[in-house]
Formats: structure tokens, sequence, C-alpha cells
């Protein structure tokens, strides 16, 4: 069964969240703190982890830092705050995805599954020696292997979460095709619903690990009034930030 580590000072919600995980087939820890949190995370580290965002001792933002300092670990955030500022500083640090308290236990449990069949292509990925250049990028500095889960800038590999990799190779599979941020949620996080702000977040930091200047970009550029398109280098122009 594949590990849940689930992070929440409030008795109610990790009781109610851990047994619709344990229904659905998963292995669930329970941590009430953050610094707790960061422990079993270190000790024994879970398939995914779904945290609160306000926690005592540490909060959710230090937690999600500090356990992806060692790998791409899924997280998933809880938050009961309506600032979406907070939602952000979520997505910014590296989650991959949040809910908004008070949240539906079913959705929860298939924002899980969908965040880990994500995750399932790294734990098949085989190493390479080299990486391939995709077709049609061959004079770019962006080399992308989807089999091996691995992209490089300039022969250098990118450190990318598993949605900015899903995101890269969306674009690169398909540019200077001008794409919304509602197909980008259906085709990349395979949801149907959900805050395009995410899709926002994830364009910004992708950028920040692609482009020569993200303020300034070159190969994800906006299209007003519809969403992004991905522009080979040889042919396009600078773009405006989202």
């Amino acid at each position: 069964m594949k590990r849940v580590l689930v992070v929440d000072d409030d008795p109610t919600v990790s009781e109610v969240v851990a047994g619709y995980l344990t229904r659905a087939g998963f292995d669930v820890d329970v941590a009430a703190d953050g610094p707790s949190a960061v422990a079993r995370a270190m000790a024994q580290p879970p398939e995914l982890v779904v945290l609160d965002l306000m926690l005592p001792g540490m909060d959710g933002l230090e937690v999600c830092r500090r356990i992806r300092e060692t790998g791409p670990l899924p997280v998933i955030m809880l938050t009961a705050r309506g600032d979406e500022e907070d939602r952000i500083l979520g997505l910014e640090v590296g989650a991959d995805d949040y809910v908004t308290k008070p949240f539906s236990p079913r959705e929860l449990v298939l924002r899980v599954e969908s965040v880990l069949r994500r995750a399932g292509a790294l734990a098949a990925a085989q190493s390479a020696p080299s990486v391939p250049r995709l077709t049609g990028l061959g004079a770019g500095p962006l080399t992308l292997d989807p089999t091996a889960r691995r992209a490089t800038r300039h022969g250098q590999e990118l450190a990318l979460t598993i949605r900015e990799f899903d995101l890269l190779e969306f674009f690169l599979r398909d540019p200077g095709r001008a794409t919304s941020r509602e197909e980008l949620m259906r085709r990349v996080w395979g949801w149907e619903f959900g805050d395009l702000s995410t899709v926002t977040v994830h364009v910004r930091r992708l950028r920040e690990k692609i482009e020569d200047d993200p303020a300034r970009p070159r190969l994800i550029n906006t299209v007003w009034g519809v969403g992004y398109r991905f522009d080979v280098p040889e042919a396009n122009g600078a773009g405006d930030a989202a």
C-alpha cells in the first residue's frame, strides 16, 4: 500500500481524512504539528503528504520547504484561509496541489490519487547517460526525455516538480499553439474544475527555471485573453509575463 502522511492539528480533520484514505487503500500516518511532521517524513518518507498550512511549532510552508529539500515528495496543501496569496505561496514552495477547507473528503482522495499517478512515472523512471533532444527543439536550450523523466537546459539537468515536468512536456509536444488555462488544467492536471491560479503559478515557476529572463519570457508566452503559447527559440519574440 502507498503510504500517506496526514499533517493537521485538528484531530477531527485528521480522523476523517485518514479514514477516507484508509478505505481507499492507503497506509496512513498522522502528525499533529510541524516538527513531528518533518521528523516522520525524514525517518520514513511517505509517497505523499497531506499538509495543513496552519500548524503549531512550524507552519505548513516551512514543513513543505524542509521535506522537499530531500527530493520531489508530492505534497497536497490544506488551508482554511480564503486569501489567494496563501494558496499561491503553498504552490510556490513546492506543493503539487491544494484543497481549501471545508472540503469534500472524497474530492481529497481523488486529488491524492491524481497526484500519485503523476508521481508514479518518477518512481518507474530509469536513469539515462544522456538526454535526447526533443524533435523541433534541436537548436534550443531545452531537452526532455519523457521516459526517463529528465529535462535539461543548456546541458544542465533541471530540478522540476512533477507538475512542472508535465507542464513542460505538454508545451514541448505542442509548440506554437495557444492553450487556455482551462485546457491546461484538464490536460496536465486531469481536473475538470479547479482554481486557475494553480496554472498561473506553475507557469511562473517553470519560467523561472527555463527562461533567461522570466520577467520577459521568450519561450512560454502569454496570449492575452486566451492563455499561453510555447514558442521555439528561433521563431519567437519577447513575451509578457502573466
